[in-house]
């Protein structure tokens, strides 16, 4: 039963998208007065539908992906007998290359106008939740910047440019660091001491390389949430609720000391000490090469929700939204640079099913749709042939020089493009299944 729920919030969230996606395309289409032929959502073969005017409306019996097949068009099915004759006025290929270039851009708009729209919806219905400055009490934890502007780990932040701090982001106000001679209020081993913030912050705040913090972070005790299948954590048999109290010995207080003790064992085993319902319990793990053992953690300080109108919700929604674009941005930067693993950054389908779970959660179910949105709008960008992001740049090439690719390189190219298409696909279903085995 737990499968089948996966299996259909997968399923019920990807038609969901997919049919808007396609439905980008189509609207676009008809709007500048392109034949549609074909409306699709999910692969063939063809289960049911209904032509309805000059399009054929239809459900394939593949749920994973979708299509809209406009007249004299070069896509994914390679039907390319109809562009043998001259173009006619309905078809993509007559129309000006600024009108065919809003449609291939028209899925990944109405992708990220769900986006949007789900995640401000969130927000109005649900609130935001914030971490109360009086929460961390454990004091913060600094990355490079931070100790250049004069934190230390264990400081506690008491005011930014005397206004007492009431919500920890709020270190990190545009406002407050752009202040003239502006200055945090800390304390540190019970005393008080001010540090003036450096006039060029947000310079040094644009370059810096450490993700893991604008330059300080609350220290974050922590347990298990969820431990990812087929990883060492998973192998070490450590369980949801577990919480993990040293690595080969040497005490682990804060989520940032597990993390510092992994990276300085990377791709050696650990002993691991758990604190499992109060019992104490010893196992071993491999730590992978990028410093990981698979674990989701549940942070552990008390955090409160900050509630917003509609209006109010709208620009944080869209910050949450594109915040997803800009860690799929990074995400692909780490996997290039090989500072991360494709095999345990990237899953497909059964890995994506696992993330909605086995039990039917509206907020969970909406929040991974309104994710799977940005990052489908994120993925049809990429300038592959047979997305729309290929089709999109050899419209520019047209716009920019002033001549258009002919029939035959684009449809040499959208076979490329299938053929790294396809290849990832094997892939990420390859990985889901290996994770699962293993």
């Amino acid at each position: 039963m737990t499968y089948l729920i996966m299996a259909a919030q997968l399923i019920l969230g990807l038609t969901l998208l997919v049919g808007l996606h396609e439905l980008g395309h189509m609207l676009t289409a008809k709007w500048f007065g392109m034949r549609v032929e074909r409306f699709s959502i999910g692969f063939p073969p063809r289960l049911f539908g209904k032509k309805i005017g000059e399009t054929d409306y239809q459900f394939g019996a593949i749920p994973l992906g979708g299509y809209v097949k406009i007249s004299g068009m070069v896509d994914e099915s390679l039907d390319t007998e109809a562009l043998q004759g001259e173009p006619q006025p309905w078809e993509f290929r007559a129309k000006p290359a600024w009108q065919r270039l809003i449609v291939m851009l028209g899925g990944i708009i109405v992708n990220v106008i769900t986006g949007i729209l789900i995640f401000s919806a969130l927000v109005w219905t649900y609130g935001e939740s914030y971490l109360p400055a009086s929460e961390a009490r454990y004091g913060v934890v600094t990355n490079a910047l931070g100790r250049e502007i004069g934190f230390q780990d264990g400081d506690k932040v008491l005011e930014v440019n005397g206004k007492p701090l009431e919500a920890f982001d709020d270190i990190y106000d545009p406002d407050a660091l752009l202040a003239r001679d502006g200055a945090f209020i800390i304390e540190r081993n019970g005393q008080r001491r001010e540090l003036p913030i450096p006039a060029n912050i947000l310079d040094r705040l644009s370059q810096n390389r450490d993700e893991a913090a604008l330059f300080v972070a609350p220290a974050q005790p922590f347990s298990v949430e969820r431990v990812l299948t087929g990883r060492p954590a998973a192998k070490a048999g450590l369980q949801p609720g577990d919480r993990v109290t040293a690595i080969d010995g040497k005490p682990v207080a804060f989520f940032h000391q597990f993390q510092q003790a992994l990276q300085a064992r990377k791709g050696e085993p650990v002993q691991l000490t758990l604190d499992r319902a109060g019992q104490t319990i010893q196992t071993s793990a491999t730590v992978e090469k990028e410093g990981t053992l698979g674990i989701q953690i549940k942070p552990m300080l008390h955090l409160e929700t900050r509630q917003y109108g509609f209006l109010e919700a709208v620009p944080v929604g869209t910050k949450k939204a594109f915040g997803v674009i800009t860690a799929n941005v990074k995400a692909f930067s780490k996997i290039f640079r090989g500072e991360a693993s494709a095999s345990n950054s990237l899953s497909g389908p059964i890995g994506i099913a696992r993330e909605f779970g086995g039990v039917f959660d509206w907020l969970k179910f909406w929040n991974l749709v309104g994710m799977l949105s940005m990052v489908l709008a994120f993925m049809n960008l990429l300038p592959i042939p047979a997305l729309d992001g290929g089709h999109a740049a050899f419209l520019l090439y047209e716009m920019i020089l002033g001549r258009k690719p002919s029939e035959s390189f684009l449809e040499n190219a959208q076979k490329v493009g299938m053929v790294l298409l396809l290849g990832l696909m094997v892939f990420a279903f390859g990985n889901d299944i290996y994770k699962g085995m293993f």
